[in-house]
């Protein structure tokens, strides 16, 4: 029996999805790229069509499965249209918050977050990244104090997906230090809450519909129960999540790529070039087999390794090498692909050239290509001479 990814359930759930890009999503893509924000609308629609809250348990209004292959049709859906910037910011809110939430919320932050999460009324964000600080989770700066049974934040954050819109933030936070290291502590900071400020939306690359803030923390005071887990237990609760936050990335980064490639097959066969179709020029085969090749080889790995996520077997290197490898193939593919499209490519009336601006955060976002790498690496060379493995 040939090998099959998706099942006749995910097929069905494709037609939904599709319908709701072609209704809620491709008519309104240029207006949300000049206004650098998502309408919220869209978020109300993908709810309404059971596109949102996924991974949400259905007593808070979501459909309760932990099979990400039905993430993995909308992120393949939204690459099609040229979503990118709404495909990022779906995946903060699906796949990082929610999945905090569900894992290590309380039963009472859950009812109060997540029902709304599910409906499209609640967009969310994650605060780890600082001024100066990029990857380096261990040098936050961002402290949370006890004043009573109250936590008093402050700090500053940077490069916050979906920052100028969203209700609820996940901060990391440090809450003191264990043998010199930072004990870092994750808080559910509500929007409204006194002392909670935005920044600038920042001017990007790409991704310019979606909305990326600077956050500003000044004696804002939340309650005990704005922890989310233990005191103390952000970092591990950080390094529990990123296999399944890395691989998102990959995700979107094949899918990214398997659509830059599809529309570039088809422009070669309509374009003439010296009275012949530019997919007759043998270098222009070349290219596209090479490419296509590429992709498929990636995506057979990227799906090996969803399947581990969905058995609960994803391991922390094997994300590093998903993302790292994934997203570079998203870069040089893209970036071929323009080539291909000529002088068109840099047009952006052309979905090409969206794409391979939006293309060039991925090796950048959710840890870089560097710091994946050396993941990679420490784990091949083991424990150091001296120390417990």
């Amino acid at each position: 029996m040939p090998y099959a990814f998706y099942e006749d359930d995910h097929a069905a759930f494709r037609q939904t999805v599709r319908s709701l890009v072609e209704r809620s999503v491709l008519p309104y893509l240029e207006e949300w790229e000049e206004a650098r924000l998502v309408d919220r609308s869209v978020w109300k629609a993908a709810a309404s069509a059971g596109v949102l809250g996924l991974r949400i348990p259905e007593r808070f209004g979501g459909a309760g499965t932990a099979d990400y292959r039905f993430r993995c049709v909308i992120a393949e859906e939204l690459a099609e249209a040229g979503a990118a910037a709404l495909a990022s910011g779906l995946a903060i809110n699906e796949d990082i918050v929610a999945s905090y939430l569900v894992r290590f919320g309380t039963e009472e932050q859950q009812a109060r977050w997540l029902p709304g999460m599910a409906a499209g009324d609640v967009v969310t964000s994650i605060a780890m990244t600082e001024p100066g600080g990029g990857s380096d989770l261990r040098g936050i700066r961002t402290a949370a104090r006890r004043d009573g049974s109250d936590w008093v934040l402050d700090g500053a954050k940077t490069f916050i997906t979906s920052g100028s819109s969203s209700d609820l933030v996940i901060v990391a936070a440090r809450t003191g230090e264990t043998a010199g290291r930072a004990r870092l502590s994750l808080f559910l900071v509500p929007s409204t809450a006194p002392g909670f400020q935005r920044g600038r939306k920042l001017k990007k690359l790409g991704l310019h519909a979606q909305d990326t803030a600077e956050l500003y923390f000044d004696g804002l005071r939340l309650p005990a129960e704005a922890l989310l887990g233990a005191e103390g237990a952000g970092f591990g609760q950080l390094t529990a999540q990123l296999p399944l936050e890395r691989l998102s990335i990959a995700w979107r980064a094949v899918a990214a790529a398997e659509a830059a490639v599809r529309w570039t097959v088809a422009y070669t066969r309509e374009r003439q070039v010296f009275g012949r179709r530019l997919v007759d020029l043998q270098n222009t085969r070349f290219r596209l087999a090479e490419l296509t090749t590429e992709v498929e080889v990636t995506r057979g790995y990227l799906e090996r390794c969803i399947l581990d996520l969905n058995e609960g077997t994803l391991d922390a290197v094997t994300g590093a090498k998903a993302k790292w490898w994934a997203t570079e193939l998203q870069n040089r593919v893209v970036a071929a692909c323009l080539q291909l499209h000529g002088g068109y490519g840099y047009m952006d009336e052309y979905r090409i050239s969206r794409a391979y601006a939006d293309a060039r955060v991925q090796t950048i976002v959710g840890g870089t290509t560097e710091i994946m790498k050396d993941i990679i690496g420490r784990d091949l060379a083991g424990p150091k001479p001296g120390r417990n493995a």
